[in-house]
This record gives C-alpha cells, sequence and structure tokens, in this order.
C-alpha cells in the first residue's frame, strides 16, 4: 500500500473539516474535478463558488456538474480567483468551509495560460479573510512549466508568512520523484 496521492490527501484533508450545507470555493474551476468533489460534499443544501478566467473551463466544469451533481448549487463565475472578496457574498466572507487551489495550467488547454503569483496570492489573502474558524485553503502547485517554480515559491512565502496564532500550514510532497511532481499546501484557520 502507497502513499495518498497528492490530490487524494487533498481531498481528504477537505472531507474531515467540510460539511453539507456549507459554502466552499474552488478558486481554480479548470475541467470541475475539485468543483465536482465540493459539490458532493456540500450536497444541495450548501454552495460551491468555481472561478476560472477561461469559458473552456467553465464549459467543462458546467458539463460535469450536470451529469455529476444536478441538484447542487454551483455558481461559476468567469474572472480571476484574485476576484473573491468582490464576487462572494458579503454575507459569506468569514464563513466558507473550504477554498481549493490547483495551480498552474489548464489540461488539454494552450499551456501559456497559466496561473500567476500576484493573482494568485491576492486569493489566497482573499481566501484567508472568507475562510471560517477551522476552514481550510489547499493549493496544489506544479513547478514543471515556466513560471511553476516562481508561483510555488510566492505561495511558499505567503503561507510561511502567516501568523502561528491564527493559521497552522502544512506541506506535503513526494521528495524522490523524477519530473518535479506537483506538491501541496495546506492552510487551516485556527482563530
Amino acid at each position: 500500500m502507497g502513499f495518498v496521492s497528492i490530490l487524494g490527501f487533498t481531498h481528504k484533508l477537505i472531507e474531515e473539516r467540510v460539511k453539507s450545507g456549507e459554502t466552499a470555493i474552488d478558486a481554480t474551476a479548470g475541467n470541475g474535478v475539485d468543483t465536482a468533489f465540493l459539490a458532493r460534499i456540500v450536497g444541495p443544501e450548501g454552495t460551491v463558488h468555481a472561478f476560472d478566467i477561461q469559458q473552456q473551463a467553465l464549459d467543462h466544469t458546467a458539463a460535469r456538474i450536470a451529469k455529476e451533481h444536478p441538484d447542487t448549487n454551483v455558481m461559476l463565475h468567469l474572472c480571476s480567483h484574485a476576484e473573491l472578496l468582490r464576487v462572494i457574498p458579503q454575507d459569506q466572507h468569514g464563513l466558507v468551509a473550504a477554498v481549493m487551489f490547483n495551480l498552474g495550467y489548464l489540461p488539454g488547454a494552450d499551456h501559456a495560460t497559466i496561473t500567476q503569483p500576484g493573482s494568485t496570492v491576492t486569493a489566497l489573502e482573499a481566501a484567508a479573510r472568507l475562510i471560517r474558524r477551522g476552514g481550510i485553503i489547499t493549493a496544489v502547485l506544479y513547478t514543471g512549466h515556466p513560471g511553476g517554480e516562481e508561483e510555488a515559491a510566492a505561495v511558499e512565502q505567503w503561507a510561511s508568512e502567516l501568523p502561528q496564532k491564527q493559521f497552522q500550514v502544512l506541506q506535503y510532497r513526494f521528495m524522490n520523484q523524477i519530473n518535479r511532481p506537483p506538491y501541496l499546501i495546506a492552510v487551516e484557520k485556527r482563530l
């Protein structure tokens, strides 16, 4: 039996913290895998907000949700995850259960369109304000493409500077694999 994969471990952390009826955010909708996962967890009484700057990603996500979770409340936002604070309703600020980031590029699309360090850090700062006590932020980092190393360094710096009394930060990675595999930074809000 091997270790849990990066995405599997990410989902496990979220499943332990998010309840039916809560609000969750997929900050990088991509092909809708994390959006569908969050929709399953929050159920028909909850809400999932999914963000992406590419219409193709939101189309894939909408199709996945229609097939797998048609009875859930999923709101798709064609804008940068840097807009989290503006888009998420004010009455949900401080109450969001989870915010997921799966950084890099949209699989199967243009690899030149990637998440950027500046907007990602802005989105992470917003996520830290949006989540409730016991809420979680997950960021899966991919360093094997141009710009990936710089974004990962920016995310690591942001996470390492979070106040210890308010946040707990975890890094989960496989260290002896070739081809620079993805790794996870997870942040849990303590206060």
